[in-house]
């Protein structure tokens, strides 16, 4: 989906910047096995995975959002290390525009470059085929490191696509965000970036003659692939690849074929063979053949289309747009902070594999935030399960809050044996009020089982755009805006296979008053609210608190509004933490720049502050793996400003251990 991960902040802001605290327990990814005490470093932070690699065993924090790595105590066992490894993947860049238009408008937009790719992990590869990072000791003075996940770049609208976010494990390691594809009609050239962006297809004009691609970073990152040079050799208008992690972008094919984004780079470090950090295809012409995304997540370029978005995550660069009409490129996918280290032996086996798995309160607990396969070799009973679908993306100009995906809830059930399909919801993406106000729809949540039979969480609606697109129904509806004041509908509705029914929670956006402000999106546990008087945004509706099985006790939950407070996913609510699936908030307009609604508590976006004069602000994104909304984007004459991206899902399998 090319969501950004990284989000910013303003004092409306009720979601927690840390994300999944509630995870930050002893982990197996897969089922490897149930673990002793750990005798190695003890540290807090992202989302833990504990694995085995031969008899050594693995702890992984993931940052798929900006947080800190906290190291409280060294190794007790001189055999195991004080030492960490990393992967540090920054933000893809985003493709580039492609468009038809008078001489010297017309072509299509190069791919975007993927995000600056650093390791330090014994036999692994380094980006751009450099030398691994050296070892990486830590200590408890200072004890904390700060993380950093570089967003992705947005795609360009008439222009070059966006570089991506830096990246950062403290402040010694950083990575640099892919280079943004060349767009038309003037930007041709690539981005250069941690991995260069591909060029844009060059017009016919005797002034113009070639789209270069930028130039990768040494030890992070390949550059981009040429486009091409005159409509003569290249009727079709191909552009070049963005440059990956493990190869350079492709230049265009031929007269008809854009160039293939450069390859990713394969990682084992939590535990499961990844590839991240692909290039974006190039685009080409109505009827040609565009330019594949990289393996790795890159997006593919767009034929008479807007490019692709990369995936969110991987740091993969977006396919550049198609000529013809007007196509942005798709936006860059956000980066991902890995970090590892041993911890201790293998002692025992798990009842069943998939996702991260957890134990705590009697209760093994398996976490997918992405999607996978949960299988158990025999009959398992009284499972609870929760699902969450995608958030919905905020609307564009005065832009309403996108709506929460579904929340579904069972306990009870009897899974049995058998390998059961799981997929996790993307959120929608933002977009830029300049460009085309396509919206960018989130998908659902779903576990399905040989009959087949599948429970379902619906996804968030996207907010209204001001004046002309009307607010989505969802699990959660999207905020309505003035003159499209009806709000997204529910379309939460209870999910029945022959296992068993799950309960699903979710309430439709608010409606907007006629005075130009953008209303809040429906979250899990409220519906969205209306704009206040005065002219600031509606707030997102709260999310919904998970069951009591999910409360992990090693961080209990308690009042206040800090970060961390609370211990659990989201932020925290009325009840304390734990919460998913907030709304996200609607965009104020100015007369004297009110706030943006707020984003409704577990990870709704904050919505954007309009401005007659200065660049209006751009909103939050929802928190990845809540499911939460994405907030509306400000008007602003003077600049551009981008919606708020919707949180993917997640789904969370509970039993008695």
């Amino acid at each position: 989906m090319g969501a950004r991960s990284s989000r910013n902040t303003t004092q409306n802001n009720r979601s927690d910047g840390h994300l999944l605290e509630y995870f930050r327990n002893t982990f197996v990814r897969g089922g490897g096995a149930a673990l002793p005490v750990s005798q190695g470093l003890t540290a807090t932070g992202g989302v833990i995975s504990d694995y085995t690699s031969g008899p050594a065993v693995y702890r992984a924090h993931i940052f798929t959002s900006s947080g800190t790595f906290a190291v409280s105590a060294l190794a007790t066992d001189p055999a195991l290390p004080n030492s960490v490894e990393y992967l540090v993947i920054a933000g893809g860049g985003g493709g580039g525009y492609g468009s038809t238009g008078p001489l010297g408008g017309t072509g299509s937009g190069g791919g975007g470059g993927a995000g600056g790719y650093r390791t330090n992990v014994p036999g692994a590869t380094q980006g751009g085929g450099g030398t691994l990072d050296s070892a990486f000791p830590v200590s408890t003075s200072p004890g904390s490191y700060t993380i950093t996940v570089g967003g992705g770049g947005a795609g360009g609208v008439v222009a070059r696509g966006t570089s991506g976010g830096t990246s950062s494990f403290g402040p010694t390691i950083p990575s640099t965000g892919g280079g943004g594809g060349g767009g038309t009609p003037a930007t041709l050239t690539g981005s250069p970036g941690g991995s260069g962006g591909g060029g844009a297809a060059a017009v016919p004009s005797p002034s113009v003659t070639t789209g270069a691609g930028g130039s990768g970073t040494a030890n992070q990152g390949f550059g981009g692939g040429y486009g091409s040079e005159a409509a003569t050799s290249a009727p079709g208008y191909p552009a070049g690849g963005g440059g990956g992690a493990g190869s350079v972008g492709s230049n265009f094919i031929n007269g008809s074929t854009g160039g293939p984004g450069g390859n990713g780079v394969s990682s084992s470090i939590d535990g499961t063979a990844t590839t991240r950090a692909g290039g974006g295809g190039g685009g080409a012409g109505p009827g040609n053949t565009v330019g594949s995304g990289g393996p790795g997540g890159g997006g593919a370029g767009g034929a008479d289309a807007p490019g692709s978005p990369a995936t969110y995550s991987t740091g993969s660069g977006g396919g550049g747009g198609g000529w013809a009409n007007a196509n942005p490129g798709g936006s860059g996918g956000s980066g991902i902070v890995v970090v590892r280290y041993q911890i201790a032996s293998l002692t025992a086996t798990a009842k069943a594999t998939g996702g991260l798995i957890s134990f705590y309160s009697g209760k093994t607990i398996h976490t997918f935030t992405g999607s996978g396969t949960f299988s158990n070799p025999a009959s398992i009973s009284d499972v609870e399960i929760v699902m969450v679908a995608g958030g919905g993306g905020g609307g564009l100009n005065i832009g309403g809050g996108g709506g929460a995906g579904a929340v579904l809830e069972g306990s009870s059930i009897t899974l049995p044996a058998s390998t059961y399909t799981i997929t996790v919801g993307s959120g929608g993406a933002g977009r830029r009020s300049a460009g085309p106000a396509t919206p960018g729809t989130a998908s659902n949540t779903t576990i399905s089982f040989p009959g087949p039979s599948t429970w379902t969480a619906n996804r968030g609606g996207y907010g209204a755009t001001y004046p002309d697109i009307a607010s989505q129904p969802g699990g959660s509806g999207g905020g309505g805006v003035t003159d499209q004041p009806t709000a997204g509908s529910t379309t939460s509705t209870p999910s029945t296979t022959p296992l068993g029914t799950l309960t699903s929670y979710g309430f439709a956006g608010s409606p907007a008053p006629g005075n130009y402000q953008g209303a809040g999106g429906g979250g899990a546990g409220q519906a969205g609210q209306a704009p206040p008087t005065g002219g600031s945004g509606g707030a997102g509706g709260f999310g919904r608190r998970l069951p009591a099985t999910f409360h992990n006790p090693v961080v209990a939950p308690g009042p206040g509004t800090g970060p961390q407070v609370g211990g659990g996913l989201g932020s925290p609510g009325p009840l304390g933490g734990y919460y998913v699936a907030g709304g996200g908030g609607g965009s104020s307009y100015p007369t004297s720049a009110p706030a943006g609604g707020a984003g409704g508590y577990g990870g709704g976006g904050a919505g954007a502050t309009g401005s007659q004069n200065p660049p209006a602000t751009d909103s939050q994104s929802g928190i990845q793996n809540t499911g939460s909304g994405g907030g509306g984007a400000g008007y602003s004459p003077a600049s551009p400003s981008t919606s708020g991206n919707g949180g993917s899902g997640i789904v969370i399998i509970a039993y008695p251990s």
